[in-house]
C-alpha cells in the first residue's frame, strides 16, 4: 500500500472541512442579505443600514462625475464610493456581498495568523468560528456596514507584520487609515516592535547621566532600518492616497474625511460615558476644548499599553482597539467589530477558566441591554432617559474596564500550546 495514501486522504478531509466551514459561514451571510431585502420591502423596521444608503447615494454622485460630498452625512474616504459604484452600474446589492467578502477575508487570516502561532488547524477553526459564526459580524455586514473592509485590512498588515514582509505590511497600513482613522494608535507598537534589541554596551554603563545615555539609546534604534522604512512607506501610501483625492475634491474631502472625526461631539446617545457631557455642554463656549480634552485619557492608556506590551504586536494591537473604543467620545455597537476581529488571536493565551469567562461575557451582554432599554424609551417613545442612559454607559465602561483587566491579568505570552499536533 502506497505509504502516501492516509497523507493525502488527511490532506483532502482538511479541505473539505475548511471549505465546509468557510461555506457554511458565507451562505448563511448570503441568506441575512436577501432576508434583509425581504424584510426592507414588507417591514416598517428596516433590515439596511441607513450608512449603506448614503454609501451608495456617494456612488451614485461618482458616476455622475460629481463629489460624492454633495450627499448629506457622508463622512468618508472617496475611495469607499468608488469602490461601490457597481451598486449603480450592477445591483443595490454589490456592496453587502463586498462586505461579507471582506467578512470571510477577516476569518481567513484569523486563521492563518492562528496557524503562525503554532495551532492546529483544528484548533485554529474553534477559535476563528468566534468571528465566523458571531451573529455580531454576520449582521452588521450582511445589512451594508463596511468596517470588515478595514478589519481585514488591518489584520492583513499583522498577518505581513507576522511573516517579515514589512514594506507589503506598511502599504495595507497606509490604506487601512487612510480607509478609517483609528489604526493610526498602532503606528506606536509598532514602531516599537520593530526596535532592534536593547544593547547594554560600555558607553551606557560608563554614562555619568543613564537616563540620557538611555534617550540617545533609544533614538539610536529608531533609526534601525525596518522603523523608518515601514513609517516612511505606510505615510506614503496615505498621503499619495490624500493628495489624490484632496486633488479631485479639494477641502471637503479633508473636512469629512479626516477633520470631522477629529472635532466630532456627537450628541447623540451612544455607549459613550461622554456624550452626555457633550450634550449638556452643546451651546457652551466650552464645547470645542471639553471634546478635545477628552482624547487624554485615551492618550495616557494608549502610549501606556504601547510600551508595556509591545512585544506581543497583536495583543498590543488588540488592547489598543479596546481601549481605543472603551474611551472613544462617541461608541456605538458596530465599533466592537474592531476589537472582535483580533480577540480570537488573543484567546488561546488568555488562561482563564470557562466559568469565569462565561460569567464577563455575560456581564457584557447584560452591560448592553441595561443601555438598549432607556435608548428604547428615549427613541420609540419619546420619553427624556438620557440621566439615565448616560449612568448605563458608566456601568457598561466599568464592565468593559474589568474585562480588560481580567484579559490582561490572566494573559500567557508564548505558544499556547507546549506540544505541537501531528499533522500539522
Amino acid at each position: 500500500m502506497d505509504s502516501s495514501t492516509p497523507s493525502r486522504e488527511w490532506f483532502l478531509s482538511f479541505q473539505v472541512y475548511l471549505i465546509s466551514f468557510f461555506g457554511v459561514a458565507f451562505l448563511g451571510r448570503v441568506a441575512l442579505i436577501f432576508f434583509g431585502v425581504f424584510q426592507d420591502r414588507t417591514l416598517h423596521l428596516r433590515y439596511t443600514d441607513i450608512d449603506y444608503h448614503v454609501f451608495t447615494d456617494a456612488a451614485r454622485f461618482i458616476t455622475e462625475g460629481r463629489s460624492p460630498y454633495l450627499r448629506a452625512t457622508y463622512r468618508y474616504t472617496p475611495l469607499l464610493g468608488w469602490l461601490l459604484t457597481p451598486n449603480i452600474y450592477l445591483s443595490e446589492l454589490f456592496g453587502k456581498f463586498l462586505f461579507i467578502t471582506c467578512d470571510l477575508i477577516t476569518a481567513l487570516l484569523i486563521y492563518r495568523l492562528l496557524l503562525l502561532k503554532g495551532l492546529g488547524w483544528r484548533q485554529a477553526c474553534y477559535y476563528c468560528a468566534f468571528w465566523l459564526l458571531n451573529p455580531l459580524p454576520m449582521s452588521v455586514s450582511s445589512r451594508g456596514n463596511a468596517d470588515s473592509i478595514v478589519t481585514s485590512l488591518v489584520l492583513a498588515a499583522l498577518y505581513l507584520m507576522e511573516t517579515r514582509l514589512i514594506t507589503c505590511a506598511a502599504v495595507l497600513y497606509g490604506l487601512a487609515v487612510h480607509m478609517k482613522l483609528y489604526p493610526v494608535t498602532y503606528i506606536l507598537p509598532i514602531a516599537l516592535h520593530l526596535l532592534p534589541p536593547r544593547s547594554h554596551d560600555e558607553i551606557l554603563r560608563r554614562s555619568q547621566d543613564p537616563l540620557q545615555a538611555r534617550v540617545y539609546q533609544f533614538f539610536q534604534r529608531l533609526c534601525h532600518p525596518p522603523v523608518p522604512l515601514f513609517v516612511a512607506v505606510s505615510g506614503l501610501t496615505f498621503f499619495v492616497l490624500s493628495f489624490g483625492f484632496y486633488y479631485a475634491y479639494g477641502w471637503e474631502f479633508l473636512e469629512h474625511t479626516y477633520l470631522y472625526h477629529l472635532t466630532r461631539r456627537d450628541i447623540r446617545h451612544n455607549f459613550s460615558p461622554y456624550f452626555y457631557m457633550l450634550y449638556l455642554t452643546a451651546e457652551s463656549k466650552w464645547s470645542s476644548a471639553l471634546g478635545i480634552a477628552a482624547f487624554l485619557p485615551q492618550f495616557v492608556l494608549l502610549c501606556a499599553v504601547s510600551f508595556a506590551y509591545y512585544r506581543d504586536l497583536i495583543f498590543c494591537c488588540f488592547l489598543h482597539t479596546a481601549i481605543f473604543v472603551t474611551f472613544n467620545k462617541v461608541c456605538t455597537s458596530q465599533y466592537f467589530l474592531w476589537y472582535i476581529s483580533l480577540l480570537p488571536l488573543v484567546m488561546p493565551h488568555v488562561k482563564m477558566h470557562w466559568k469565569r469567562a462565561l460569567v464577563l461575557l455575560m456581564l457584557w451582554f447584560i452591560g448592553q441591554a441595561l443601555w438598549l432599554a432607556p435608548a428604547y424609551v428615549l427613541e420609540f417613545e419619546g420619553q427624556n432617559t438620557f440621566l439615565f442612559i448616560w449612568l448605563a454607559g458608566l456601568f457598561f465602561l466599568l464592565i468593559n474596564c474589568s474585562i480588560l483587566i481580567q484579559i490582561i491579568s490572566h494573559y500567557r505570552e508564548g505558544p499556547p500550546f507546549t506540544e505541537r499536533i501531528k499533522y500539522d
